[in-house]
């Protein structure tokens, strides 16, 4: 079984945010692979679905944690431990304000990187869970940040956020048959992004 988590926080006044992809991206995966309406479950919105694979149906669930973005190790701790599950059987998207808007990449382990909830995740289930991080671009300046994720993205920006969370939800087969690295690389073949310095703030 694959636990797949979307970082964000709950309410419609944050649902444009950019610190909201990670939820954009999970939604996007359970409407392309007809998941079940979401409930409430683990303090989270959890969908139940499978992600068909060449070998086969991969059972999944997908959480949204209610808990907002910083406590996300609550929820995402609760529901491996339910299902005992392990770090490799977790996916967790996320916005990555260190690559530059429309990248993508996958990895597994590592430190928090300032992300607040990531460092909650790894406190309740350790640091060795993959990890799909979607570029949102740097504001240029660390002071800015916190305004920079609780922003909503620019109508302009949707031009590539809409086919990123499409391929996201597209190329799943792979990151359900465990084949990360080429996860990523059908990612960026659908939704090609230039690599680009994150902190340019490009508005066009």
């Amino acid at each position: 079984m694959l636990l797949i988590a979307g970082l964000g926080n709950p309410g419609q006044g944050y649902a444009k945010n950019r610190h909201n992809i990670g939820f954009m991206a999970v939604d996007e995966i359970a409407r392309r692979w007809s998941f079940s309406p979401a409930r409430s479950r683990f303090q989270s919105l959890a969908s139940e679905g499978a992600i068909q694979t060449p070998a086969g149906p991969v059972r999944a669930l997908i959480l949204k944690p209610q808990t907002f973005y910083n406590e996300s190790g609550r929820a995402v701790g609760e529901a491996l431990k339910f299902f005992k599950l392990t770090p490799a059987d977790l996916v967790v998207f996320y916005d990555e304000i260190d690559l530059a808007p429309g990248r993508f990449r996958m990895k597994t382990g590592g430190g928090a990187a300032g992300n607040n909830g990531v460092r909650s995740i790894t406190s309740q289930v350790g640091a060795d869970f993959r990890r799909a991080r979607l570029g949102t671009g740097h504001p240029g300046d660390k002071d800015l940040v916190h305004g920079h994720v609780l922003s909503d993205f620019h109508k302009a920006e949707m031009k590539w956020v809409e086919p990123l969370l499409a391929a996201c939800a597209d190329a799943a087969p792979l990151l359900a048959a465990g084949e990360d690295e080429k996860y990523q690389t059908e990612v960026m073949r659908l939704a090609p992004a230039e690599k680009g310095d994150p902190r340019a703030r490009g508005k066009e």
